[in-house]
């Protein structure tokens, strides 16, 4: 069942109109959706009447336009790919500069890959423009908190991300609604980030920005990327939680990565993590017999999840930049245990940390003309994935340990803050480049791993989400959302937050308790189970009904999402959601009353139902069923009504007329 309406493609389609015109007339007119600054003379000076190359092709779902042009009185080629959805009012496109002349250009700067208004017509009433945001994963309670922000009149509102990384401080995701419309914006850039929003008049609101540095020259020949910029339009008084879905299930089909050619599906991993300071004080035999403990009790994994410290190490597993296995702990190498692992069905992630480099590791003595540093000796530094020999040294490197290894997923972080590193590197005249390169060389890496290995999965980790930016995403999924995962309370959040943009997430957990504790953390499609299999004497059979509730309910967290009540990240306030799978008919709501609130009972009123269907709704706990209508779960709603404080509750329905 499709949530787009035909009023979603009719703004679509008018935007485009106005700001991509050269699609139809092969002429750059006076109006595009970016813009730059050469030799400090701006955009509306740089672009009159040229004439354009427009290609276009017909891609599964969607299609692909190149507008290529050369400014005048230089030899700076812009070009612009485009791609628009058939089935989603959708369109993204990525800005790319190049000098096809002889000689150095002028100077570049302020290059943004999205400048452009949005608004109302003349004759409409003015509008207030309400943005939507995040705050980003900086490793809190709070991360992927939203944001709701009226823009003022001539007040600019700026956002960016900070360190280097795309979700270090803030979301580069945003919902901007106006007159009963609204447009999605996000940016892919696994870079540091900066947009403005400025409200010109009461009927348009300016959006400006991209990667925040940008002033050089080019030489001869070398071509330059920005960020990709993502726009999907909708319309309708309060359909913003509509437009979500809309996203999220353009999220699913069109970017996610897939396993194998399928859908990726709800899994889970195990772990010793907690108990050897992730790998460095384990060997080959303690991870066999986890993996054998897991499986003795009957909790069938996905993975066997193997992190940081499986390379020679002295003190602690941050020592990275000797990508070999340490054969006085593990003799055989990862090779033993994985091999041991996929006799039993289980496949095997390993963690990888590339781009940070240490002192005294095989890169940092062999090859410091391969790292990005700060000018001092004995420092972190950074694996620069921007020169070529670097990252094919790399490619080839990680190729080699993952075949060699039996390696199925491959886990890369990054807990670094890039950006001082970039900027460092950077002349006068060359500000931003270091930056470009680098994430055009993240890119390529993931990409190359990626055609290697087909159907392999990678996840994406920094710090916990902080490269969870929309064009990353296309590469990987966060199999841990966030670093912040020992509060229950957090979890909880951390799922009401991210599930309106990122579909696939994954979180973990070590506890053996059921009811509150357990259940704000089974709030993920990816466990990590950290489970201290050597005590023998723990609750098995609550783990098991752990596992077997943890199937249940993450198949339906791929549906369409409904936040239930507002955000709020105390003790005295409930806390819950619905995720409804229309084709299926089935969804769950979830509902966390916290230790201090007041409210003993509340209703809930569901979203996305037929309202003519009937549904059978299980409460868990009560071990009760009733049959509502469509009608009645969407009007009059379910009644909550919890017999302790602080508890989680579980609602199932699945249709059955």
């Amino acid at each position: 069942m499709s949530l787009v309406s035909p009023s979603d493609f009719d703004l679509c389609k008018a935007w485009i109109t106005e700001y991509l015109s050269v699609l139809e007339s092969k002429n750059t007119g006076n109006k595009l959706p970016f813009g730059f600054e050469y030799d400090d003379k701006k955009t509306e000076t740089l672009f009159p009447n040229i004439p354009a190359e427009v290609y276009e092709e017909k891609l599964i779902g969607k299609k692909r336009y190149t507008v290529k042009f050369v400014l005048p009185e230089t030899k700076l080629q812009v070009k612009c790919v485009l791609i628009l959805y058939n089935d989603y009012p959708t369109i993204e496109w990525t800005l790319f500069l190049k000098n096809t002349g002889d000689t150095d250009t002028g100077i570049i700067s302020n290059l943004m890959p999205i400048s452009a208004g949005f608004g109302i017509n003349e004759t409409d009433q003015n509008t207030d423009f309400i943005l939507n945001h995040h705050t980003g994963s900086p490793n809190s309670a709070d991360d992927y908190r939203p944001h709701r922000t009226t823009l003022m009149y001539r007040q600019a509102k700026r956002i960016s991300t900070c360190g280097g990384r795309p979700v270090n401080s803030d979301f580069p995701y945003f919902n901007l609604e106006y007159a009963g419309r609204g447009v999605i914006l996000a940016l892919g850039w696994a870079g540091q980030w900066a947009l403005n929003f400025f409200v010109a008049n009461k009927k348009m609101v300016f959006i400006t920005g991209g990667q925040e540095l940008t002033r050089f020259k080019l030489f001869p020949g070398e071509e330059v990327r920005n960020p990709m910029v993502v726009l999907q339009f909708w319309h309708g008084e309060n359909n913003r939680t509509r437009s979500q879905n809309v996203w999220r299930r353009w999220m699913l089909e069109h970017n996610m990565l897939r396993n194998n050619g399928k859908p990726l599906e709800p899994m889970c991993a195990g772990c010793s993590s907690l108990y050897y300071a992730e790998m460095v004080q384990t060997n080959e035999t303690w991870q066999k017999f986890f993996l054998d403990r897991y499986l003795e009790e009957g909790i069938k994994i996905n993975f066997w999840w193997m992190d940081a410290g499986w390379y020679p190490v002295k003190k602690t597993w941050h020592e990275t930049g000797t990508w070999e296995v340490d054969k006085t702990r593990f003799p055989g190498g990862l090779r033993s245990i994985t091999d041991y692992a996929h006799k039993k069905g289980v496949n095997s992630i390993v963690w990888f940390e590339p781009e940070r480099v240490t002192p005294g590791t095989w890169l940092y003595e062999n090859h410091p003309e391969w790292l990005l540093g700060l000018g001092k000796d004995g420092e972190w530094k950074l694996l620069n994935l921007g020169n070529a020999d670097a990252r094919s040294w790399w490619v080839e490197h990680a190729d080699k340990v993952i075949n060699e290894q039996g390696i199925d997923l491959y886990r890369t972080d990054f807990n670094i803050e890039p950006l001082n590193y970039w900027r460092a590197n950077d002349t006068p005249c060359r500000q931003g480049i270091t930056e470009i390169r680098y994430v055009e060389g993240l890119y390529a890496y993931l990409d190359e791993l990626l055609r290697r290995h087909p159907g392999m999965l990678i996840d994406i980790c920094a710090s916990g989400g902080r490269r969870n930016d929309v064009e990353t995403l296309r590469r990987g999924v966060p199999l841990l959302r966030s670093d912040y995962i020992f509060n229950q309370q957090a979890q909880q959040q951390h799922t009401y937050s991210i599930s309106s943009w990122i579909p696939y997430y994954g979180t973990g957990f070590w506890i053996n308790k059921t009811g509150y504790l357990i259940r704000s953390v089974l709030t993920a499609p990816f466990i990590i189970y950290g489970y201290d299999m050597r005590d023998k004497t723990q609750d098995y059979n609550t783990i098991r009904e752990v596992e077997a509730l943890r199937k249940r309910i993450t198949k339906l967290f791929l549906g369409d999402y409904y936040p239930l009540t507002p955000y709020i990240n105390d003790n005295n306030h409930w806390l819950a959601w619905q995720f409804n799978c229309p084709s299926s008919g089935e969804g769950v709501l979830q509902a966390f009353i916290r230790e201090n609130t007041a409210v003993a009972a509340m209703k809930f009123r569901l979203y996305g139902l037929e309202r003519e269907a009937v549904y059978e709704v299980e409460d868990i706990d009560k071990k009760e069923t009733v049959k509502l209508t469509g009608s009645e779960l969407m009007d009059t709603g379910l009644l909550v009504t919890p017999s302790t404080q602080p508890s989680a509750i579980i609602m199932f329905y699945k249709k059955v007329i």
